[in-house]
Parts: structure tokens; sequence; C-alpha cells
């Protein structure tokens, strides 16, 4: 029998956000403000996903606003490379239910 391997730079299921996805998220609140221009008020990562390069980037859901949603991508290097996390990519005005997706 073959064992399923993950694919390197395919994406996991959704999960939860678990606190330290919400700690990945909250550390990189910051630089999205910057990037957009807006202050969150509320910043609940809601769900995630993972892929594994030469470290690893989180896909993550997150609850701006009422019913406002942000997509956010966030680097997190290898632990010896001793560099923070990184937001390399972000994609506003998305609703509970879209999927997350590579971008």
């Amino acid at each position: 029998k073959q064992l399923a391997k993950m694919m390197p730079g395919g994406l996991t299921e959704a999960k939860p956000a678990t606190p330290e996805v919400q700690e990945i998220a909250d550390e990189v609140k910051p630089q999205l403000e910057a990037q957009t221009n807006e202050t969150y008020e509320e910043f609940e990562a809601i769900e995630y996903k993972t892929q594994v390069v030469a470290g690893i980037n989180y896909y993550i859901k997150v609850r701006v606003g009422h019913d406002s949603y942000i997509h956010i991508k966030i680097f997190k290097p290898l632990p010896q490379q001793q560099q923070s996390l990184k937001l390399t990519g972000y994609q506003t005005d998305k609703s509970k239910d879209d999927e997350l997706k590579g971008f």
C-alpha cells in the first residue's frame, strides 16, 4: 500500500482557529492595518489552513466586523531563521462562507 503523502505546497483542510493561530493573526494585525489603512476593532481568527514551504504559510479567515471577513496570508519562517512573522497577502470583502484558498 502506498501511504498518502502530503504534497509540498498543498493546502491542508480548513481547521478551526486555535489560540496560537489567533496570536499569529494578532501579531500581523498592525501590518494589515497599515496596508489596508483601516483599524479593526474586532479581529477574531475563525479558521485556518497551512501550507508547508521553507517555513509555513498560514491562511487565516479573520472576522473584522459584524459580517465582514478578511483572508490573510502569513509567512512563519523556520525557527532557526529567527525572523518575525510576515503578512504576505490579504483579501478583503470576504463573507463567512467564502472558502480559504491559496493566493
